[in-house]
């Protein structure tokens, strides 16, 4: 953390401009997505890029690691549910980032690959060893990573042609007034806030989208659903289903909670909070479900070597499980 005083020669510039002149050896960019990522504080206050200092305003500044092309191996564990000599399959945890990003350059998957396997494809490039396709951070579930360039191209190629089935299971809040259905919706960036993507039909950045969905189990306003994506947009998923009116439980970007409690999710579902006459306790209204509830099912894929379909399946991790369980109890816990 490093501490400036703004001078009378830097009052109005815009607190990205100040740093990049304050810190020596760091791109505009970097500075401004470390500002963005909430890095810099103005008088106590934190504040975003485009604030404009004023002399004599005292700013903070976390300044930001340097970025290398060099995936910096940890030893973090890995479920492994399939391995040959081409290719190897893992089960990503929920709050794992796939690959090093602003704000994240450590404990990612790739870092994790880099510590175990001794060789990986190098198609991404340095800071993307192996990965053919990714996951969104609170995204768990069933990714697959190449051992080297043939194998990445050719899995590249069944992403591409759109030969790979993908199935995902999430739950929702919302009622689903059909048992499956398709959606079709182009997605693009968001007018005005970049972390999400939006329905955006004839924008330069939007790209056609389609999804399958089909209910699997209802229970009030939350339903289970599994979900298979025809194409691979940012976040299609997630958009798709808000766009519908069921927002993924927890979905911060697009459902509005990041978090919820044993009673929350069982007023969704409405389930009676508790017998006549009963106390509540602490322990029956902990945090049930504290990300996104989306989980990367199964894939199913051909193997570049041996040239056979094969089919990957993760199971539901606890979280989502005990949601579930939760809801399955008819009578109160």
């Amino acid at each position: 953390m490093r501490e400036f005083v703004v001078p009378e020669s830097a009052h109005g510039f815009r607190i990205d401009l100040f740093l990049t002149q304050s810190c020596d050896g760091y791109s505009r960019s970097q500075i401004r997505d470390a500002v963005q990522n909430d890095g810099a504080e103005v008088d106590g206050r934190v504040i975003r890029p485009s604030y404009k200092v004023k002399a004599g305003q005292v700013v903070r500044f976390q300044v930001p690691p340097p970025a290398s092309d060099d995936t910096v191996p940890e030893n973090i564990p890995l479920d492994i549910l399939y391995e040959d000599d081409g290719l190897v399959v893992i089960n990503k945890p929920a709050g794992m980032v796939v690959h090093p990003a602003r704000g994240n350059w450590t404990g990612t998957l790739t870092s994790a690959l880099a510590f175990r396997f001794q060789s990986l494809s190098d198609v991404g490039g340095p800071t993307r060893p192996g990965i053919v396709h990714r996951l969104d951070r609170d995204t768990s579930g069933v990714i697959v990573v190449a051992k080297n360039n043939a194998v990445h191209l050719n899995l590249a190629a069944q992403w591409h042609d759109r030969e790979v089935k993908k199935q995902y299971t999430a739950i929702t809040s919302g009622r689903l007034d059909r048992d499956r259905d398709w959606i079709h919706a182009s997605i693009g960036r968001h007018p005005y806030q970049r972390d999400k993507q939006a329905i955006r039909e004839g924008h330069s950045t939007s790209k056609s989208a389609s999804t399958f969905y089909e209910v699997v189990e209802r229970h009030g306003r939350v339903t289970r659903v599994d979900v298979h994506p025809k194409t691979g947009r940012t976040h299609q998923i997630r958009v798709h289903l808000a766009h519908i009116g069921c927002p993924i439980l927890c979905d911060r970007l697009y459902g509005g909670h990041s978090e919820l409690t044993r009673s929350q999710i069982r007023r969704l579902a409405g389930i009676e909070e508790a017998m006549p006459g009963a106390k509540p306790t602490a322990e029956g209204d902990e945090v049930i479900l504290g990300r996104q509830a989306l989980h990367a099912k199964s894939l199913t894929f051909t193997n570049p070597q041996t040239g056979k379909e094969m089919t990957l399946t993760a199971p539901l991790p606890p979280d989502m499980q005990s949601v579930l369980d939760l809801l399955s109890n008819d009578s109160p816990s």
